[in-house]
This record gives C-alpha cells, sequence and structure tokens, in this order.
C-alpha cells in the first residue's frame, strides 16, 4: 500500500529504558508518514495502559480515524481487549505483525533505535523522573529538529505538517 499523508497509518512499539536497578517502559505511536512520533507513555510496568496512554495522546491530535491503521507486533499490550476496544472505537483497522518478525515493525524499530542511540537513551538513568525528562527532550528534538533522508531531508514535524 502507498501512504501518502498523515494519520493513514500509525505504527506503535514498546521498547525498554534503564534506571539504575530496574527498567521503565517507552511505549511509543509513530505516524508512518511523517515518522513523528504522536503519543508516546513512560510507564514503570509493560502493562496495556502504557499503550493505551500513548495511543490516547496520539489520537488527541488527530481530526478524523476515517481510513486509519494502527499496526504493531503481537504483544499482548496490542491484542488485550481493552485496547482493541480502543481502536475500534475510533473505527481504527488493526495490523499485526508476524510472531517474532520485527521486520513486520521496521519503522517502529528504527526509532526505537534513533532515540537509544542519537538521543542517549540507551543510558542508564538515576531514577524514572529523570528517565521521563530525558525521554520528552528526545522526542521533541527527534521530532522537531532532526532532519530524515526518507523524508527529503524535512523534519518530522515539517513532514506532517506539509
Amino acid at each position: 500500500m502507498t501512504v501518502d499523508r498523515p494519520d493513514q497509518v500509525l505504527v506503535s512499539d514498546i521498547t525498554y529504558i534503564r534506571q539504575r536497578g530496574d527498567f521503565c517502559y517507552l511505549f511509543l505511536v509513530t505516524d508512518l508518514y511523517s515518522r513523528k512520533i504522536v503519543g508516546y507513555h513512560l510507564s514503570m510496568s509493560l502493562a496495556a495502559s502504557g499503550a493505551i496512554e500513548a495511543m490516547k495522546m496520539a489520537l488527541k491530535g488527530v481530526e478524523s480515524t476515517e481510513g486509519m491503521i494502527h499496526h504493531s507486533d503481537r504483544g499482548i499490550q496490542y491484542c488485550c481487549e481493552d485496547y482493541v476496544e480502543l481502536l475500534k472505537n475510533n473505527k481504527i483497522k488493526i495490523s499485526m505483525g508476524e510472531v517474532g518478525n520485527p521486520y513486520d515493525n521496521a519503522v517502529a524499530e528504527r526509532i526505537n533505535g534513533i532515540l537509544k542511540d542519537e538521543f542517549y537513551l540507551n543510558a542508564t538513568f538515576a531514577d524514572f523522573n529523570t528517565a521521563l525528562k530525558a525521554t520528552r527532550e528526545s522526542i521533541n528534538i527527534y521530532n522537531h529538529l532532526r532532519p530524515h533522508m526518507a523524508l527529503d531531508y524535512q523534519t518530522p514535524v515539517e513532514k506532517y505538517a506539509a
């Protein structure tokens, strides 16, 4: 399929963030067309509530979900009743990759890597609040300042707005 506009396909994934003696989990929702991170939530738990909060944030900025597709892996957070209900209530079509195939969600996986490798979210943070502050700053810089070759060197915010 051709993705030719914002809010046509959203991709979701989860990655871990290290903090001293523990992990927290970053739930991301990204607009496939622009690569803009449109929703996120940092949680101390892998519970589906983190994915739901990230998706609710993503939906706040959307004028219409008509024809929208949500793509993710088959993690329990995305298969659970509450998450599926959120998507169905917003008339969003559900797409999921094959079990154990990260290539089926390559853009989401790539963004995890960019945030960790380029914005140092692979560091070990002193505590949750420090990790949250670093996450917010990283996503802001990623969305507003980082040009993408795949976007003809536009930032995600520029591409999304165009």
